[in-house]
């Protein structure tokens, strides 16, 4: 197996009159790894899945090892070597992973000679950095072990060109280090070239070679990743000079009661186990908590019962009084929350922007007139929250369901911020947002802490985590098992936690 040179020209892919690539060009050096960078909808998807066959471009060329190849279908990126670790999982859960492997390949004979295949998959294995069992269901592995297996199922494949499309935000620091390290390992020794697509700006640093960025469908930024600072790739992205990030003022002294104060919450999840188990927890007055942990560890489960959406045992306190997740509770003390897929967990779909912007407070004044909603007052408030957290939508009487995901979410903070904020709980509040959206949330996040928020934040993004918390503690199996202030912590050692490793 050896790496591939790949040289992309001028490709053009349009969708109607929507041009989703327009004339781009890059080229991927044989044993190198090239990142590729953009905000939602500028491209990324849309070129990788030229190259393994789901689209045909409209106009430029593939060149593969000096010579120009068609990739008309999966089939023939298989042929060619090139494959893709995907970002959601296409393993069957049913199936072992050396079953999954196996009948991964484009044809199977009609006799499988197992011992064979186990053979070489255990050869192959054997040179990880990582350890995996071939044997046990995909059911039972968790979220890194499956991302795992997806890279073990290229190898087996005998890529020579691997496309990792998010490959670390499942993993824990540790586990992320492993898989970029070993892709930099096959690189460097020539045996793989690798397109890796990334949010995570330390990544391209770390393991890229070369970086291509994308906006609006063209290239508009070259270079060796070595020559280009976190600034200017996030620039070139956005298409604008960023603002500077919220400052973080000084914390108030902590009151008698802690804003938030979690005392043996327990909470079961959907099969009726319990996923969060005597949970002990408090939040300070203008204080951001991280939870870190990786998914299904109960965070979900903690925050559908921090918000009323799921029962409990335990108790929950907001300034010392009970709290339970009521609607007239959650006015009267002031707590909101971001969750994670906001159009999912937050909105009405099919109702309008503008209703949606008044779910927290449509039944009191000034848009309740009488026991009648005020619709001057109704659109009044929605085209102010429109206008401070810059929802671009086609009116205010659009479906929220119709608005991209960056601008649901603006309609949320919009919504959840300019209430009475004592308690602001947030979910995953960037999963799947482009940058500018991550940052605006995160600067409106910091507002909220500034402001005397006491705010619980929960993401699988520990980077996320480190740059906006005071505090850090993780959660395992349905536990906070460490804690740690912001400026102490060390990402090995809550890697570890993470991983449900003591490092004791």
């Amino acid at each position: 197996m050896n790496a591939l040179n790949l040289q992309i020209s001028g490709m053009t892919k349009r969708f109607g009159p929507v041009t989703a690539l327009d004339h781009v060009s890059l080229t991927v050096g044989a044993g190198t790894v090239h990142a590729l960078l953009g905000e939602n909808g500028a491209g990324k998807s849309t070129l990788v899945k030229c190259l393994v066959g789901f689209y045909q471009p409209d106009e430029g060329s593939i060149v593969i090892d000096d010579e120009a190849k068609q990739i008309a279908s999966p089939k023939d990126a298989d042929r060619l070597g090139i494959g893709m670790v995907y970002q959601h999982f296409t393993l069957v859960p049913s199936m072992t992973i050396a079953e999954n492997l196996v009948a991964s390949a484009a044809r199977l004979p009609g006799f499988i000679n197992w011992q064979r295949e186990l053979a070489r998959l255990t050869a192959i294995t054997q040179t990880l950095p990582f350890s995996i069992d071939l044997n046990v269901r995909t059911s039972q592995l968790s979220a890194g072990e499956r991302q795992k297996a997806e890279l073990i199922k290229q190898l087996y494949l005998g890529r020579r060109l691997l496309i990792l499309d998010e490959p670390t935000s499942v993993l824990t620091p540790g586990e992320a280090e492993q898989v970029l390290g070993y892709v930099r390992q096959l690189t460097t020794s020539g045996k793989l070239s690798a397109i890796l697509i990334t949010h995570k700006f330390d990544e391209v640093r770390r393991y890229a070679d070369d970086v291509t960025i994308l906006r609006k469908g063209a290239a508009v930024q070259q270079g060796s990743a070595k020559d280009l600072s976190n600034q200017e790739l996030a620039e070139a992205m956005v298409g604008t000079t960023l603002a500077l990030k919220t400052e973080r003022s000084p914390r108030p002294p902590c009151k008698e009661h802690a804003a938030l104060a979690i005392k043996g919450l327990t909470v079961k999840g959907d099969i009726g186990l319990d996923a969060v188990k005597e949970l002990n927890l408090c939040v300070n007055e203008g204080e951001i908590v991280g939870v870190a942990g990786v998914s299904g560890n109960g965070q979900m489960e903690m925050v559908e019962a921090l918000m009323g959406q799921r029962g409990s045992a335990g108790e929950i306190r907001v300034d010392g009084t009970l709290f339970h997740g009521s609607r007239k509770e959650i006015a009267k003390l002031g707590v909101y929350g971001l969750p994670q897929e906001p159009l999912k967990n937050a909105c009405v779909p099919r109702m309008s922007l503008a209703e949606n912007l008044a779910l927290r407070n449509f039944d009191r004044r000034p848009l309740r007139k009488g026991i009648l909603l005020d619709r001057k007052a109704l659109k009044e408030q929605a085209e102010r929250l429109v206008k401070q957290f810059k929802v671009k939508a086609g009116g205010l009487d659009v479906r929220v369901n119709t608005l991209s995901g960056g601008n649901v979410q603006r309609a949320v903070l919009g919504r959840e911020l300019t209430q009475d904020v004592r308690v602001l709980i947030a979910s995953n509040p960037t999963f799947g947002l482009d940058f500018l959206a991550c940052e605006e949330t995160h600067n409106r996040i910091l507002e909220a802490r500034n402001a005397g928020a006491a705010v619980l934040l929960v993401s699988e993004d520990l980077d996320e985590l480190l740059q906006l918390v005071d505090r850090i503690v993780v959660m395992s199996q349905g536990r906070i098992v460490y804690e740690v202030p912001a400026v102490a912590a060390k990402t090995h050692i809550i890697g570890k936690y993470m991983a449900g490793e003591s490092t004791h």
